[in-house]
């Protein structure tokens, strides 16, 4: 594999930065196919010798386009072009595809799917190389978590949530779906068949899990801020539990103001419910600073902090965690020495000389800067628009497409074909009247599928909404 000349010249007068004007270069090599997937990039360091610049400017461009998806890093086999110039987007011309898209060929923007950059992080191996290098341990992993692991989040919260966090208050679980089973079987102490109140819309999994576990749900009407804690004086029946998404509403993106937070742990205190706090994305916001967890909050009410990584780092791990506190916090406590750990002692050491590594820190920030700039081209080839409304773009992995017509299922299933997946809002309402929208996943993709993408869907809920109604009784009068 040759090593790219690169023709880079600078202007130190212009008002845009260095790096946007090194990866700027490099994007026009790319796109021109000066640069080509068979070429090493320089090392940055040499490259910043040869531009006259530091070399954390030349790592600002390369990261950047490695977001964008122009760039792979191959760690001590250096930098290299991942794209050729002929896989530019065109606009989709509303013209059916010669064939149906094999798998691989799905731009796929399901919500909820992080950057994969952390598994080519050479911190991320050298954390595993120290996992499987630790003596061999023929004991079971604790219960409760490794206490490496449980310190390592513990110290994490501290930096990324400001929330003081005692390392013995951290109950290590199997994801999410672990984490509200192990809730559902606490509660069954209490009652066969607890009643969880929830957000609608909300996060179907979470709803799946808890029912399948042997709850009972209920659900509460919430808007773009999230829920209203004036409602939950008129329920007929005080729930057990109640399960909210206060920093990130799921799927409609908005946040709870400190004041319904409060509203919610006085009621929660005063009939003796429990408060589930998903705060499944907080560390990516992209406008404003993310508001205290309600955990953090002062309040007698019983409140479950859930965490993972599956947002962070990866859904393929299944490792996230509790903070509790309170009466609570000990029956949780007591359920999972019960069931004992589902997660791998190995998992939960390599996660830990990660954390504390500072190897998830530094992804955090570079996958804030991915997922801010996908989002900015969300924006831009979208809020033009007045026929649509984009929301949910505060912070998080996501982001809702509303519109009046098409129907939104129809544009979903036409996209699939087109190699675009998509997911409908409507399939986040439980019993309310759903809304015509689409949910749209942007942290797995690159920046020029993104774009691609972004052209069929355009294209399906504008000029080419006519192809989704081929039987004329689905008009509307």
């Amino acid at each position: 594999m040759s090593e790219a000349e690169i023709p880079i010249e600078l202007d130190r007068n212009s008002p845009m930065s260095l790096a946007a004007q090194v990866a700027s270069k490099l994007r026009t090599a790319i796109l021109n196919g000066i640069l080509q997937p068979e070429h090493t990039l320089p090392a940055t360091r040499r490259l910043a010798t040869e531009l006259g610049i530091s070399r954390g400017v030349v790592v600002r461009a390369f990261e950047q386009l490695a977001g964008e998806g122009f760039l792979e890093s191959n760690g001590s086999g250096g930098t290299k072009v991942a794209v050729r110039p002929d896989m530019q987007p065109r606009p989709f011309n509303g013209k059916q595809p010669s064939r149906t898209p094999l798998p691989t060929d799905v731009i796929d923007l399901t919500p909820g799917r992080p950057s994969g950059s952390p598994f080519q992080d050479r911190q991320w191996r050298s954390a595993w190389k120290s996992a499987i290098g630790e003596q061999g341990n023929i004991q079971l992993p604790p219960a409760l978590g490794t206490m490496a692991l449980r310190e390592a989040v513990a110290d994490h919260l501290a930096v990324s949530r400001g929330l003081a966090v005692d390392a013995e208050d951290v109950i290590i679980t199997g994801g999410t779906s672990d984490a509200l089973h192990l809730v559902v079987a606490m509660l069954r102490n209490r009652s066969p068949q607890p009643r969880i109140l929830v957000e609608d819309p909300g996060y179907p999994t979470a709803r799946r899990v808890m029912t399948a576990a042997g709850a009972q749900l209920a659900t509460v009407p919430v808007d773009q801020n999230g829920l209203n804690s004036s409602q939950l004086a008129l329920l007929e029946e005080i729930p057990d539990a109640v399960l909210v998404t206060p920093s990130h509403q799921y799927p409609l993106g908005g946040r709870m103001a400190v004041q319904e937070r409060l509203g919610l742990l006085k009621w929660a205190d005063q009939h003796g419910v429990l408060v589930l706090e998903d705060d499944y994305d907080s560390e990516f916001r992209h406008s404003r600073m993310p508001l205290p967890a309600m955990a953090s909050l002062p309040s007698a009410a019983d409140v479950v902090l859930l965490g993972t990584f599956s947002k962070n780092l990866s859904p393929w791990l299944r490792c996230g965690y509790l903070v509790v506190r309170g009466n609570a916090g000990e029956m949780l406590k007591a359920m999972r020495e019960a069931l004992d750990t589902p997660v791998a002692g190995v998992l939960q050491s390599a996660i830990a000389h990660y954390i504390k590594g500072g190897g998830l820190s530094r992804h955090i920030t570079r996958a804030r800067r991915e997922y801010a700039h996908r989002r900015s081209l969300l924006m831009d080839r979208l809020n033009p628009r007045d026929d649509l409304e984009l929301t949910a773009l505060d912070g998080g992995l996501h982001a809702v497409i509303r519109f009046k017509s098409p129907d939104a299922t129809s544009v979903a299933t036409k996209a699939l074909e087109l190699g675009v997946r998509v997911v409908p809002l409507a399939g986040y309402y439980a019993d309310r009247p759903a809304e015509n929208g689409l949910v749209v996943g942007y942290g797995a993709v690159s920046d020029l599928q993104l774009a691609k993408a972004l052209a069929v869907l355009s294209g399906l809920i504008g000029g080419g909404a006519q192809g989704l109604r081929s039987d004329p009784s689905d008009e509307q009068p």
